[in-house]
């Protein structure tokens, strides 16, 4: 494994979001001083907070899973997750509504998901769940450690049994037509393919290795903070900073000063920072900016689709909403064709609706409820421009309180005492590519080793991580985009410890 070159001692992090940290964490783990500088005035990036009226907004995923991946940092200081935070198991993960008006329950408990398989579809569409469950293990399985948890420096390195054996489980065909293999019924497929448009890409032209995605959901199993999504972030800058890193908060980065191939110091709006190595986070086009280059690839990158997210504070909620609600549409082939190809609207929505409050009532004043109510849309490369969400805004908030009108949620435009709309223009605000938090899309041409890698050609200590590098989109992602950092950083393979299991006191310096 290629790594940076030269003395490593202290390493400044460019970004306190999930990947920062992991990547601090883990940096800690080996002994190298850490400084983190922040450009908000608290940690998680793009997983931040907003409170509003005793109303405490999330402002990034709302879906957590494998937490055992963020254990793995944790336990690079001699921690455990469990330590800094209580996570509550979702029972369901999500409830699917499907626009013929019937419902699905999706569990992660093998049992108790057949049954209401069975219950939903019949004995055969439970048969073929058993066997989608076994395949979605295998898969996960198989690519874990070869193809995810992988710092790749040439295509080459994906020759290898384990992608013999990616192929054999039919990894290469495309996701929707893999899961009717299992599931004829399309309500069901839905479920189990949805989870490609995180990866950017429509369930029928996916790759069907991307069913990891859906193994992360709906085998391994949903997760969710006390404190909201927030406190995921907070809990790995604190574990960082009482292992000694030091953290700079309100500081965006400026420059970056360099001699050479290498980067010298980080140069905030406040302060001169010398460093050894540097690891940057923000998206793409920041680091390019702040690098002063920007690396030349065959094929311009594409990005994922956007979203368009109304956070509501309510004096109501709805008794069939579960923690996450996923509320399907009558379409399916025509909206991702929207989304991806004729940069349309959603003619007819599907949408992510998630009620934290229905798992911790403190994160809304007593007696009310905080809804998010997440829409797909197109990027601003494919649809509306981001000067145009100054007036499309309003008016598409209203046509999404229109359909969840019709779809049961009776009442909810008068229901609303508070709410925080985000659209592309607001993404792009934050210098996200394309106006999207999700980056650049998980095509062929830009997985594994044809992702932006996170060595920066040209500069002999700066490592990227983050969702627009290796291995991408997704927060268990995110957090080993920061692990694989750490480890071009020192060189060393990063060990897997067993989730649960702590290391030692680190060797961390105190900044």
């Amino acid at each position: 494994m290629r790594a940076v070159t030269g003395p490593t001692d202290h390493v400044v992090v460019v970004g306190a979001g999930l990947s920062g940290l992991s990547a601090t964490l883990h940096l800690l783990g080996a002994g190298r001083r850490v400084t983190v500088v922040e450009r908000d005035e608290l940690p998680g990036g793009r997983a931040g907070r907003i409170e509003r009226h005793g109303y405490r907004i999330d402002t990034g995923p709302t879906v957590l899973t494998m937490p055992d991946l963020i254990d793995e940092a944790f336990a690079e200081v001699g921690e455990r997750l469990t330590d800094r935070m209580e996570l509550q198991a979702l029972h369901p993960a999500y409830r699917a509504r499907f626009a013929d008006g019937s419902e699905l329950d999706v569990h992660t408990d093998a049992e108790a998901m057949e049954a209401e398989v069975e219950r939903f579809a019949g004995a055969s569409a439970a048969q073929g769940y058993r066997r989608l469950r076994h395949w979605l293990q295998q898969l996960y399985a198989v690519q874990r450690h070869r193809f995810i948890d992988t710092n790749f420096d040439s295509p080459l390195q994906l020759m290898h049994p384990d992608l013999v054996r990616l192929a054999a489980l039919g990894g290469f065909g495309r996701l929707d037509d893999r899961i009717g293999r299992f599931l004829p019924d399309p309500r069901l497929r839905r479920v189990f393919s949805f989870q490609a448009l995180y990866a950017g890409v429509p369930p029928a032209r996916a790759l069907a290795a991307y069913a990891v995605i859906a193994y992360m959901d709906t085998v391994a199993g949903v997760y969710f903070p006390r404190g909201g999504m927030h406190a995921l972030p907070r809990a790995m800058a604190d574990a960082a900073a009482d292992a000694g890193a030091a953290f700079r908060y309100g500081h965006p980065v400026t420059r970056l000063e360099r001699s050479g191939d290498r980067i010298t110091a980080v140069v905030t709006a406040h302060e001169r920072i010398p460093c050894d190595a540097v690891v940057l986070t923000p998206d793409l086009p920041v680091v390019h900016r702040l690098l002063g280059r920007r690396p030349r690839r065959p094929l311009r990158l594409r990005h994922s689709p956007s979203a368009v997210i109304l956070h509501a504070g309510t004096d109501r909620t709805w008794p069939r909403l579960a923690h996450h609600t996923i509320s399907f549409g009558a379409a399916w082939e025509r909206t991702f064709d929207e989304l991806t190809r004729t940069g349309q609207l959603m003619s007819d929505p599907s949408l992510l609706l998630t009620r934290p409050t229905a798992s911790d009532p403190q994160l809304a004043p007593p007696g009310r409820h905080l809804h998010y109510i997440l829409a797909p849309c197109p990027n601003t490369e494919t649809g509306p421009g981001a000067g145009s969400w100054h007036d499309l805004a309003p008016r598409y908030r209203d046509s999404l309180l229109a359909v969840l009108e019709r779809r049961g949620l009776t009442g909810i435009g008068a229901a609303i005492e508070m709410q925080h709309l985000v659209t592309p223009a607001d993404w792009t605000a934050q210098g996200l590519a394309a106006g999207t938090p999700f980056s650049a899309a998980h095509t062929l041409a830009q997985t594994g080793p044809f992702r932006p890698r996170n060595l920066v050609r040209g500069t002999v200590n700066a490592v990227l991580a983050g969702c627009g590098t290796t291995p991408g989109v997704g927060i268990p992602t995110v957090v080993i985009s920061g692990k694989l950092a750490a480890a071009r950083v020192t060189g060393l393979r990063a060990a897997r410890p067993t989730a649960g299991t702590a290391r030692p006191t680190p060797r961390g310096i105190p900044a």
